[in-house]
């Protein structure tokens, strides 16, 4: 069986770690049960590019037990877990990640997937999605449909959408309620501070924390923040609703041009370009430290900061410090990549499994709705989406009010008044 990864000898830490994730996976692991008999993919073809990571590795394998054949790459250079990957070939999943790939060998490992000719694609940040697009278009043609797992990624599919170049259905997973409110929110504001306390060691009580962007993950990361004892937390943005939200939330709101030379720490989280920059690398204190949420490193305008700096090292296995003209010095982490997975271990398996638990369903009706999709994105359907709630709650034994007949009625009603 075809696979590349670092050292199969690490195979072993590999399956504790995805012994661990399943026991904090029931959601997942009820659908595994459900359809391992039932083998619902048999013969389907999955390619994924997602973080390689144990929490991954409960997906995969649940595909691999209802019946599919799995392909899979990293959707980050960093954020392999080695022992992981090793663990999943030998497990019979045709997998090409490892940790630190260069940019060549991270689009060589997405092509693998992409050449298998998979009959139903999944990823996270869309690169697998664009390249299916720009140089595998006929194996593009043939493919059932797709999800996307992120932000970045569903953004990137719209716009293939709007240019009216998009060939297959896509299921926008991160737009189910399950995923963005949870993943997003909780996920990432603890994963995120998780990367940032692994790199340094610092301690975020009495510290200045800048919030570039509140979205769902800045909420997340703002609120943990607060929790973590931050003497102010600063949020930045350019969406005057959010802004509003987040002064509402009882943050305070100012351009990053003033909140640069306040901040002790900054991560961004908007999915955008050179979100901080020279300007901004200027009028910072000396010791700032700087880290990324959002999917690619191009938040934190590293070109600008290279050219500022004198000098650079890595002081810490995930820190770099820049040096700048004026003796100031910059630590940046993770190298500007994803800090919750190049310097942790990401989100929790707890938020992980709602997000997979959508993707199992995502990838289950794409089959079963085959040919009768538009090519768009869309939302996966509430019902599933509400589904994977109520499976969450059954697991962690908490119970809820069901609507009686009389509320039902009401409610679908147009004759009751005041």
């Amino acid at each position: 069986m075809e696979f590349r990864v670092r050292d199969l000898s690490l195979a072993g830490g590999g399956e504790l770690k995805i012994a661990w994730a399943e026991r904090n996976m029931p959601v997942l692991m009820l659908l595994r049960r459900k359809y391992s008999g039932l083998k619902p993919l048999s013969g389907v073809r999955i390619g994924a590019v997602l973080h390689v990571t144990k929490e991954t590795a409960v997906l995969a394998l649940s595909f691999i037990e209802a019946g599919a054949d799995v392909y899979l790459a990293a959707s980050n250079p960093l954020s392999t877990q080695d022992d992981v990957a090793a663990a999943l070939a030998m497990r019979g999943i045709h997998v090409y990640a490892w940790r630190g790939e260069s940019s060549e060998e991270y689009y060589w490992c997405i092509s693998r997937v992409a050449e298998s000719k998979p009959d139903i694609v999944i990823d996270d940040g869309g690169d697998l999605h664009v390249l299916l697009h720009e140089k595998y278009r006929d194996i593009a043609g043939g493919i059932i449909g797709g999800t996307e797992e992120t932000t970045t990624g569903v953004n990137r599919l719209k716009a293939l959408e709007t240019s009216k170049l998009l060939l297959y259905p896509v299921i926008a997973v991160n737009d189910s309620y399950t995923k963005y409110l949870f993943d997003n929110r909780y996920g990432t504001g603890q994963s995120t501070f998780d990367g940032v306390m692994r790199s340094t060691n610092i301690l975020v009580a009495g510290k200045v924390v800048v919030v570039a962007g509140y979205g769902w993950v800045g909420r997340g990361i703002a609120m943990r923040a607060r929790g973590l004892g931050a003497r102010r937390v600063i949020v930045t943005e350019v969406n005057p609703v959010r802004a509003l939200e987040a002064v509402y939330d009882g943050f305070e709101v100012m351009p990053m041009d003033k909140a640069a030379g306040i901040g002790d720490i900054f991560i961004t989280a908007t999915g955008n370009i050179a979100v901080i920059r020279r300007e901004h690398f200027e009028k910072m204190k000396d010791g700032a430290i700087l880290a990324n949420a959002g999917h690619f490193n191009v938040e934190i305008w590293i070109p600008d900061l290279e050219e500022l700096s004198v000098s650079k090292r890595q002081i810490l296995p995930n820190v770099t410090e820049y040096s700048l003209r004026d003796g100031r010095k910059l630590y940046l982490l993770a190298e500007g990549r994803l800090v919750n997975l190049a310097a942790a271990e990401g989100h929790p398996s707890e938020v992980m499994d709602m997000s997979f638990a959508n993707q199992f369903l995502a990838v289950k009706y794409l089959l079963e709705n085959r040919g009768k999709l538009s090519k768009t994105v869309m939302k996966l359907p509430w019902g599933l989406d509400e589904l994977v709630a109520k499976f969450k709650l059954e697991a962690m034994g908490i119970e809820i009010d069901e609507l009686t007949e009389r509320q039902r009625e009401y409610l679908s009603s147009w004759k009751y008044g005041t």
